[in-house]
């Protein structure tokens, strides 16, 4: 079986960013999964919550749907990453 590749131990780089963003427009997990079901892109509550928690990798199709379901940027998406390229 192959290994998930991970960067420096994390699956993912945005979820500490899609959380904070989530919640400044106080939407819950369903909230957005709502939002991204309407976009065609099904995602349930523990999708959200492990992205989050850096416990699930995010298909690019994903990231661009988020980007769209909270009418933010992949910049604001991605604000503050260079940190998990930093040794």
């Amino acid at each position: 079986m192959a290994s998930i590749r991970k960067l420096n131990d994390n699956f993912n780089i945005i979820g500490f960013n899609l959380k904070k963003i989530r919640e400044q427009k106080h939407l819950s997990q369903l909230d957005l999964c709502c939002k991204l079901d309407l976009l065609g892109v099904t995602m349930y509550k523990s999708d959200i919550y492990e992205i989050e928690n850096n416990k699930r990798l995010v298909k690019d199709f994903e990231v661009k749907a988020i980007c769209l379901a909270l009418s933010i940027t992949l910049d604001e998406l991605y604000d503050d990453t260079n940190k998990f390229f930093e040794h």
